[in-house]
């Protein structure tokens, strides 16, 4: 299996291959035509000579002009003194080839095959470059051909400035000069370079793969980490972490990880705290009827009516307890909330309507806002609606409740109230009163409801981007709100879903009685 270290390394190493070789290839052609060039300009400069020396039409050994071509080759072969790689000869027509005193390295009439080639340009009437290869080496050629008359010897050859054969047909004398560069002898001196430069090159792939495979593991220590600690997390141990340290991506992928096993162990417990409540709450009343059943007389019929009554209400808490489940479960759904334009007022009304049919309590309404808002009217409704149930389960029967909307000035947040004057909550019930299957002990009242129904009203008012808060001091009331975005749902942090606190006494408003 290839692993991540392996594929980056294999990455990097492709890359600086490519890189050496796009570099060293380009090099090496540059170079190699440059000193082809440098090449063509040597034997370019020794033809200007040559030809200098034509145009003189005087052998500067002798002071004396020249009499014959043949005197033209032989005194620049003289003068020349050839490089390393160079080699120089004169032809002539039928004759051996001139050669220099000289000790010349590149003996160019030990090659006939060159000889041969080169001589088929004795009689061009130009200077030529030409390029020629033998079964000695390859050669760049300069090949100077001079023709001269034995009437006028001091006008010089054709290809060089002078004049051709005499108008009267006087015998002419044809010789040239060659000059010949030993192009692989040129070359090989930069090919050994080239092969230093590849060995070296290699040497450089092979220190960055070790350089590479280590710097490659230790930036991939804390993905291990990642994984090893991955591997021993399981749903019974969830409290594996990795250090974090630094600011990079790395770090801030572990930090990430941390983040997420966090989650899932929170996850994890509230969902075992759900089954194990869930399981509670559905073990009651199925305990309830399954005892009733196995006690009912079934020649009785007023016992049986009894039993019937008692299974079908606990069947109906059962099916509340499945739908406020179902609601919470939800909540994470995108279409949880669907906001749209809202009159608040309207909704107001609307609410303390189906408010009435909850208890026989004074119903008011302490402030009533005029405006538009973005709200799911539906999930508000609920929400409003459980705040008005729970205020009518703790207050006494005729007492009033108040329901109220405004609108913050500051924040542009929508506030929707449930005052009652009942019981209140105790300082120390607070902080969990929203959470799931809480139930505050109010006396006799405490068996009633599954602890579902404030948790879902935190649940919407979380899908709008809100908050849902209590105020209540024992014995004199509670105040519970909505705190909902006007403009549409915001992110709130899950730790914000509610917030508790002691009620102030803040005056109300003027109240308007249903």
């Amino acid at each position: 299996m290839r692993t991540v270290r392996s594929r980056i390394l294999a990455a990097v190493l492709a890359l600086t291959a490519l890189a050496l070789a796009l570099a060293g290839g380009t090099a090496y052609a540059l170079q190699r035509d440059h000193i082809d060039r440098q090449i063509d300009e040597a034997l370019t400069s020794s033809a200007d000579e040559f030809r200098t020396l034509a145009e003189s039409g005087v052998d500067p050994l002798t002071g004396h002009a020249f009499s014959t071509a043949e005197d033209l080759v032989i005194t620049a072969i003289q003068l020349t003194v050839p490089s390393g790689n160079e080699g120089i000869v004169g032809l002539r027509s039928g004759q051996r080839p001139l050669v220099s005193s000289q000790d010349v390295s590149l003996r160019l009439q030990d090659d006939p095959d060159f000889i041969n080639a080169v001589s088929m340009h004795l009689g061009d009437s130009e200077m030529s470059l030409l390029s020629l290869t033998t079964a000695t080496t390859s050669y760049r050629v300069m090949v100077a051909p001079v023709t001269a008359t034995d009437q006028a010897a001091q006008q010089r050859a054709t290809g060089l400035g002078a004049t051709g054969a005499a108008a009267s047909g006087t015998q002419s004398s044809n010789a040239a000069l060659v000059i010949a560069i030993d192009r692989n002898a040129e070359l090989r001196a930069f090919d050994d370079i080239a092969r230093t430069f590849l060995l070296l090159a290699l040497g450089a792939l092979v220190l960055t793969g070790i350089v590479g495979w280590v710097v490659a593991g230790r930036l991939l220590k804390p993905i291990h980490a990642l994984s090893a600690t991955a591997r021993r997390v399981s749903q019974s141990d969830l409290s594996q972490r990795l250090q974090a340290t630094g600011d990079d991506d790395l770090s801030e992928l572990t930090r990430t990880f941390n983040a997420m096993l966090d989650r899932l162990e929170s996850a994890f417990s509230s969902q075992q705290a759900l089954l194990n409540d869930v399981g509670h709450e559905l073990r009651t009343p199925l305990t309830v009827v399954r005892g009733h059943l196995e006690l009912m007389d079934v020649s009785d019929a007023a016992d049986a009516e009894s039993t019937r009554e008692i299974a079908l209400d606990e069947l109906d808490r059962m099916h509340r307890l499945v739908d406020d489940l179902t609601t919470l479960a939800s909540v994470e759904a995108p279409e949880f909330v669907r906001t749209a334009p809202v009159e608040v007022g309207l909704l107001t009304d609307d609410v303390l309507d189906k408010a009435r049919a909850l208890g026989d309590r004074r119903w008011r309404v302490s402030e009533r806002a005029e405006a538009l808002a973005e709200l799911d009217a539906q999930r508000v409704t609920q929400a409003w609606l459980q705040l008005c149930a729970n205020a009518v389960k703790f207050s006494a029967r005729g007492s009033t409740i108040s329901l109220g909307s405004r609108i913050e000035p500051d924040t542009e947040h929508v506030v929707l109230s449930v005052r009652d004057h009942g019981i209140g909550i105790a300082a120390e019930s607070l902080p969990t009163i929203f959470e799931r299957f809480v139930r505050v002990d109010n006396g006799p009242r405490r068996r009633e409801g599954a602890g579902l129904g404030l948790a879902i009203v935190a649940a919407i008012a979380h899908g709008h981007g809100g908050v849902a808060t209590v105020a209540s001091t024992e014995g004199e009331g509670s105040t519970f709100q909505l705190v909902l975005p006007r403009h549409g749902p915001a992110t709130v942090a899950d730790g914000e879903r509610s917030r508790t606190g002691v009620h102030p006494d803040r005056p109300s408003e003027p109240e308007e009685e249903s």
